[in-house]
This record gives structure tokens, C-alpha cells and sequence, in this order.
């Protein structure tokens, strides 16, 4: 079953503050990791869906703020799609992607090729934020990004569309479970905080 409503700070953070908003509880770390490490967070290749040529995430989307979002096309949570995609719509110009990774790790519920996740993504939902090949994000079979990830945070995805959110110098600042909608107030607060900080010289 999906975890419940909570958003949770990343690595072994120095210090840290913790805020009610709503019915969820955002702690925000003041973070230990130096931005080499968060740099490395992020160097790794993955295939666009359905492409053929890796890319680089650290090289394409460094520098911006992220919402890493595994995704599964026959989930109770299918429809944030259209939420995750106003994100994209609405901030995109201000330095923010979403980031969608299928997976069928869930009661198999992404059973499709990834043509088939494309199309569907594209034919019901008018997705066009970046969605990349197909993977596995739990158990140790998981995609190295997914292990970073869960290894930042201390929690894995429960289920599909969980939540990481990375600020523009690579760091996880906060996570977010299925039950977070896309535009959940504190998502898109934790969202408009981190497209405050001015992106740093590269």
C-alpha cells in the first residue's frame, strides 16, 4: 500500500527545521553534503522513453530545480500525470523539470512497453516533461539514481508516483509520498522556495 502523506529531508543533514503545513510535516535540512556530492547524485545516463541515445542528468538538467517521479500507467495515482505536467507547464521557464522514471514495481502496473508508456503518457495525459526508459526503483536491483536517491533520504518509493525534490545544486531537499498531489500545497511551496535560490555560476 502507499505510504502515508509525509515529506522527509535528505542525507545526515547538519542541522535541520521541521514545518506543519497542513496535514504533512516538510523538514528541511540545512545539508552537510558538499555540492560535489550532489553533483554526483545526478551523473548518470539514462535513455530518453522509447530513444535510443543516453543522456547525461547532471549534464542536461544540472543547474535546475527537479521532481523525480517514478510513474505507472494503470495506478489509482495515473492521473497526477496531468497535475505533474501543469508543474512543468507553470515553472518550466523558472529553471524547474519533473523527471518521470516507469517502473513496474508495484503490483505490475506498468506492464507496457515503452512505446506503449509513451503513447499512452502523451495520448491521455498531453505529458511532455521528460520521461526516461523504464526501471526498477526498489530492492537491490534498483537503478543506480533510485539507490542515490533512497540512500539520501532513507526512504524508498512505497508505491508509484513518489516524490524526490532536488534543489538546483543536486541536492534531495525533500520527498514526498503517492498521496502528495502534484499540486499539494506544500509541494509547490518546497517548489517555489527552491527556484528562489539564483542558480550558481557553472
Amino acid at each position: 500500500m502507499p505510504q502515508s502523506h509525509r515529506a522527509t529531508s535528505p542525507f545526515h543533514a547538519t542541522r535541520a527545521r521541521a514545518r506543519r503545513w497542513g496535514s504533512g510535516l516538510l523538514l528541511v535540512g540545512m545539508l552537510g553534503a558538499g555540492s560535489a556530492q550532489a553533483a554526483d547524485l545526478l551523473d548518470l545516463n539514462y535513455r530518453p522513453l522509447a530513444g535510443k541515445t543516453e543522456v547525461n542528468l547532471e549534464k542536461q538538467y544540472g543547474g535546475k530545480v527537479l521532481l523525480v517521479v517514478n510513474t505507472a500507467s494503470k495506478c489509482g495515482f495515473t492521473p497526477q500525470y496531468e497535475a505533474l505536467e501543469g508543474l512543468q507547464t507553470r515553472y518550466a521557464a523558472r529553471g524547474f523539470s519533473v523527471l518521470g522514471f516507469p517502473s513496474n514495481d508495484f503490483k505490475g502496473q506498468e506492464p507496457g512497453s515503452e512505446k506503449e508508456i509513451q503513447e499512452f503518457c502523451t495520448l491521455t495525459y498531453g505529458v511532455k516533461f521528460p520521461m526516461f526508459q523504464k526501471v526498477q526503483v526498489t530492492g537491490t536491483d534498483a537503478t543506480p539514481l533510485y539507490q542515490r536517491l533512497t540512500a539520501a533520504t532513507g526512504v524508498a518509493p512505497g508505491w508509484n508516483f513518489h516524490k524526490y525534490l532536488l534543489s538546483r545544486d543536486g541536492r534531495v531537499v525533500a520527498q514526498f509520498s503517492s498521496k502528495v498531489k502534484p499540486d499539494d500545497k506544500e509541494l509547490v511551496a518546497a517548489i517555489e522556495r527552491e527556484l528562489s535560490v539564483a542558480p550558481a555560476k557553472r
